[in-house]
């Protein structure tokens, strides 16, 4: 919830802006400024003030508590040209506001916490997206303090997690192997055209087995004997379960599922002791229990309704018939009996964390007392791969969306020449792996890889990534084991549209002239349709300095469907240095095919596109309604 404090008539109008925008979020209130603070405050999770910093922060002093709990506070000045994130920027989510409001009011959001400055993910938030709980947040000013001055970071971990990339520092980071060795060297960018040690290139966290044993006399454990910054370079940040993990920063991921299974009429103190007891015998930590599970003939027990309320966990159940397809370790004849299956605690325990991960272990195997019966499963996290259309080159052209995915990215993979236009939005640590064209199967396979093995990976392509580009052969591989986001771009179509007028108004149809992966006669058959529906063509891949032929034969097809006259635009490089627009007729083309190249996307009417004011048009055709 936002609230709002706007004490004069221009903030007024500027937060009418804001409540129009965002009614179901936006809180506005009456009375003095200080009594629009107090109710604002009181109910809200972010604070925007329409005054002046130097007000706000006299207004605000003896309302500051605890960060961690605060609203955060925004600052617009009445004019509406910045959007300052006061206090609360992480915790509070002053930050995330003031980029919004900045975007709605045209104001420039200004934000001076220091990783946000510098690119680098926020401590106290790490791995948040990912369901991450910070164990003790008191070190985060001293480690945010060593990371923001050099220090470097590396994060230890379980498993391998989908984490944002962290700078390694002046002194390179490396993972650290279980015998408290560096693991592997840092990957610098790969040349275009080579492959390197792919998982050697990425690998940043320390992978662990599971359950992990205590290491020998004399030997340093990864996750238990992390040491300081102060003592070795770059801080460690651990991510486990273990309860006895300890690092700079340890963070608790959902990792864990508590199978349960109980007598009827059991109590939550019984459940409760048993589901504790389960979890000191693994030397787990409940921050990292995500969820409880059992058979759905317990849904409605009271006592483990009441157990999952009060700790907060979500309770998941599944049919016996289920249940009792799960291989477990120690099932019951008794229990089958009962409830139709032959174990509950561990089966539920097993398929929930296995559907929540990539696969799952049972690492406390069934723990019984009189009345009830718990189990504890590890998932396997599911890495993420995301990919993403960078639009046609300009800057102003790629979607906010894209660059916040890119920024989060900790793997990228990418076309060498795509990959050199987004370098500079990368965040530090991010690892690069670049190469030529004509490898599209090769960077596919390689960014899936990486997903599954846990990575966050982001695959870029040019345009939208979906057309012509790299997310078909990608999703032609990537399993259930991998989480897939797309994200669309402004495709070279439609920047080239924009540039010629307005010649997608009606019905069109996208084809590729590149005859690499498609039969030539499967790509004539298509042109035929094509001209024959009397649709405007937007060419792709038209003309080769060796593959003339196929774009003159595809300029014949059309000619036998379409007047001589018909408009047609050829444009290179949109929106790029160097773009070209040219404005022809389909009989001129075809004398004159000389200036279209791969660069170029050819945009061919149909019978209805004309030119008006020098400008192509297909009509819309539509009878309007007064």
């Amino acid at each position: 919830m936002i609230g709002v404090v706007a004490p004069t008539a221009a903030g007024r109008r500027l937060a009418a802006r804001l409540a129009e925008a965002w009614s179901d979020e936006v809180r506005t209130h009456d009375g003095s400024v200080r009594e629009q603070l107090a109710a604002a405050w009181a109910g809200s999770n972010v604070v925007v003030c329409f005054l002046a910093t130097g007000a706000t922060v006299r207004l605000i002093a003896p309302l500051l508590a605890d960060k961690h709990t605060d609203p955060g506070v925004v600052c617009v000045d009445e004019a509406g040209r910045f959007a300052v994130a006061l206090t609360g920027g992480h915790d509070g989510g002053a930050n995330d506001a003031a980029c919004r409001i900045g975007a709605l009011l045209g104001a420039e959001p200004v934000i001076t916490t220091a990783t946000d400055s510098l690119g680098l993910p926020p401590l106290d938030t790490f791995g948040a997206d990912l369901g991450f709980r910070l164990a003790d947040p008191s070190p985060v000013a001293r480690v945010t303090r060593a990371l923001l001055d050099g220090s470097g970071a590396i994060v230890i971990a379980d498993a391998t997690w989908p984490v944002p990339p962290l700078p390694s520092g002046d002194r390179a980071a490396a993972p650290i192997a279980p015998d408290g060795s560096d693991a592997t060297t840092p990957a610098p960018r790969l040349p275009a055209g080579k492959r390197g040690p792919i998982r050697e290139a990425v690998t940043d966290q320390t992978h662990a087995t599971t359950p992990v044993p205590p290491p020998p006399a004399g030997e340093r454990d990864p996750i238990r004997g992390a040491v300081t910054a102060s003592e070795a370079g770059p801080v460690r940040l651990v991510v486990s379960d273990r309860a006895d993990a300890t690092g700079d920063l340890v963070y608790r991921p959902p990792s864990l599922v508590v199978g349960v299974g109980a007598s009827r009429g059991v109590t939550a103190e019984a459940v409760a002791g048993v589901v504790d007891a389960a979890l000191a015998a693994g030397g787990l930590d409940p921050a990292s229990v995500r969820a409880l599970a059992t058979v759905d003939l317990k849904a409605d027990e009271a006592g483990i309704l009441a157990l999952a309320a009060e700790r907060g966990w979500p309770l998941l159940t599944f049919p016996a018939q289920e249940l009792a397809t799960e291989d477990v370790p120690t099932p019951s004849e008794v229990v089958r009996a009962a409830v139709g299956t032959p174990s509950v605690a561990e089966a539920a325990a097993l398929r929930a964390a296995r559907d929540a991960g990539r696969s799952a272990q049972l690492v406390v195997p069934k723990q019984v007392t009189p009345t009830a019966t718990a189990a504890v499963a590890r998932l396997t996290p599911r890495g993420r791969l995301t990919i993403i259309g960078i639009g046609p080159g300009a800057e102003d052209l790629r979607t906010p969306r894209a660059t916040a995915a890119l920024r989060r990215a900790s793997v990228v993979v990418g076309l060498d020449q795509y990959v050199d236009q987004v370098r500079h939005l990368l965040s530090p640590g991010a690892r690069i792996v670049a190469s030529v064209l004509g490898e599209e199967s090769k960077r596919a396979r390689e960014a899936v890889e990486l997903a599954t093995e846990g990575h966050a990976v982001a695959l870029i392509g040019s345009g939208d990534a979906g057309l012509y580009a790299m997310a078909s052969p990608a999703l032609e591989l990537a399993g259930a084991d991998v989480e897939v986001d797309a994200v669309p771009g402004v495709t070279a179509a439609l920047a080239a549209a924009a540039l010629l007028g307005a010649p997608l108004g009606h019905d069109h149809a996208y084809i590729s002239l590149s005859d690499l992966h498609t039969p030539w006669p499967v790509i004539v058959e298509r042109l035929r349709a094509v001209a024959a529906a009397d649709l405007v063509a937007c060419l792709y891949n038209p003309r080769s300095k060796t593959r003339v032929a196929q774009f003159a034969e595809s300029l014949e097809i059309l000619s036998k469907h379409r007047p001589p006259d018909t408009p047609v635009g050829v444009v290179r490089d949109a929106s790029r240095p160097g773009q070209r627009v040219h404005r022809t007729t389909l009989a001129e083309l075809s004398s004159n095919p000389s200036i279209v190249d791969m660069r170029s996307v050819v945009l061919v009417g149909s019978s209805r596109t004309r030119l008006v004011a020098g400008r192509m048009v297909t009509p819309r055709e539509y009878a309007w309604l007064s």
